[in-house]
């Protein structure tokens, strides 16, 4: 009998032990291979592409200190436990400043929440708990240098402080958020470029620059610079004029872009249901859109471009309209009126992008052309993949190529645009169809127990 006992004792204590082996395993193994699955539609609750590149890239340690007390390290360790993940060169320390003050004060901490990320003794502080602004601090770090954005002035250009829906302050919330610094430059009173910008935008003239303005931009971008042309169509009717610019678009067919005078617009169903709007979704492989293919760019009354190598240039296509889209001719009619017969089809290339040979190592210039500058005002900077877009384009002539990606997502706008005809049919539906149904059945369920 004891020996059966010990038997069983025995056979129960290897069990036992074995649970606990494989238990303990599977923790390990769990703790060392840490897996999320994100089922949201738009994967609201992962992290970008453009977060994952920058943190597995990491070449040097980098520390993220959060400090704030016990409550708040929840919500924290849900997002900053994300980036631990990607790589173990990045470390996370969570510190509670109202048990250690004196640490906090020795660091400079003043309020709870406070999220500082350190390497290679450079600090940046990131303004709040999201990914975008951690990935930001996390940039400026890794980076060190300014970076700025010249916009041009001087010829009726968008405007980086006006409010309105064709106004650029959204433009500069979005630059500056992505760690660039922005400033204004009037070609007409200074047409030399200044070495300071390190991405100069020319954004919608509705003017004629002047020829030293003209050289100025020449000169910039031959000599290693690296420019931006959103350029819309010459309209010529009552209410909008926009100049031609010849001598800016005879410099830019030097380098191989040639700018059509037209206007492209698109009356397919998706074309009517954003006002004429043309949606691009069809993208190149250069590196600006090689990650766009899901988020197709919206934009009203683009130009369309050509594009070809010259004796000193090399010039790619971005994206190009979708085939339904049409060219039209004729900028003196405020009516949008394609001709099927007459009128060209698409698709139609409305962005390229180019390098100059300047003969020097690693000096090359570069260059975006748009045949619109209206995509990222304030009334459609946030339609889409256009934020997206520009900043890809601001990363690849800031020669900042591992930053191409998509940014941090906002929540999912799941709004359903309806046209005229189907709004008709919803309102005769829910006030006359439904009503109707319903009083029928009332009449036939009480002639049916009469």
């Amino acid at each position: 009998m004891n020996s059966r006992q010990q038997k069983y004792s025995l056979y129960s204590t290897v069990y036992v032990v074995v649970i606990l082996a494989v238990l303990g395993t599977a923790n390990y193994l769990a703790n060392k291979n840490n897996k999320t699955f994100d089922t949201t539609s738009n994967k609201r609750y992962s992290l970008s592409d453009q977060t994952i590149k920058i943190v597995k890239g990491l070449s040097k340690d980098v520390s993220i200190t959060y400090w704030d007390n016990q409550e708040g390290f929840t919500q924290a360790k849900d997002l900053l436990g994300q980036y631990t993940i990607l790589n173990p060169k990045l470390k996370v320390e969570y510190v509670d400043a109202i048990k250690k003050p004196a640490l906090a004060r020795a660091a400079g901490i003043t309020n709870l929440g406070t999220i500082i990320v350190e390497a290679d003794k450079k600090r940046e502080e990131a303004k709040s708990l999201s990914e975008e602004q951690i990935t930001s601090a996390l940039v400026r770090v890794l980076k060190g240098t300014e970076r700025t954005v010249c916009f041009a002035q001087g010829g009726g250009e968008k405007e980086l402080d006006k409010n309105a829906r064709d106004g650029y302050t959204a433009v500069k919330e979005t630059v500056e958020r992505d760690n660039y610094r922005t400033q204004t430059l009037n070609l007409l009173e200074k047409a030399d470029i200044p070495s300071s910008c390190t991405v100069l935008v020319v954004p919608g003239p509705k003017f004629d620059y002047p020829q030293a303005a003209v050289e100025g931009l020449k000169k910039h971008v031959e000599s290693g610079g690296k420019a931006m042309f959103l350029l819309d169509p010459p309209f010529n009717v009552a209410k909008l004029k926009i100049a031609e610019n010849k001598e800016l678009a005879n410099v830019l067919a030097g380098w191989g872009v040639t700018l059509n005078k037209d206007l492209v617009v698109d009356l397919s169903r998706v074309g009517q249901m954003m006002g004429g709007a043309v949606l691009a979704n069809k993208f190149e492989s250069h590196p600006i859109v090689r990650e766009m293919s899901g988020r197709p760019v919206v934009m009203a009354f683009p130009r369309s471009l050509d594009a070809k190598n010259g004796d000193k240039t090399t010039v790619e296509k971005l994206f190009s309209s979708m085939s339904s889209s049409f060219a039209l001719t004729d900028l003196s009619k405020a009516e949008i009126d394609p001709n099927p017969e007459k009128d060209k089809r698409g698709p139609f290339p409305m962005a390229v992008a180019g390098s100059y040979k300047t003969g020097q190592e690693n000096k090359d210039g570069r260059f975006v052309v748009v045949g619109n500058s209206s995509f990222i005002d304030n009334g459609s900077i946030q339609l889409y993949g256009n934020a997206d877009l520009f900043l890809n384009m601001l990363a690849w002539l800031s020669a900042d190529e591992d930053l191409i990606s998509i940014r941090p997502k906002d929540p999912e706008d799941r709004r359903i645009q309806l046209e005229q005809g189907q709004m008709n049919t919803v309102i005769a539906v829910s006030q006359f169809v439904l009503p109707l149904i319903a009083f029928g059945a009332g009449i036939m369920v009480w002639r049916k127990r009469r």
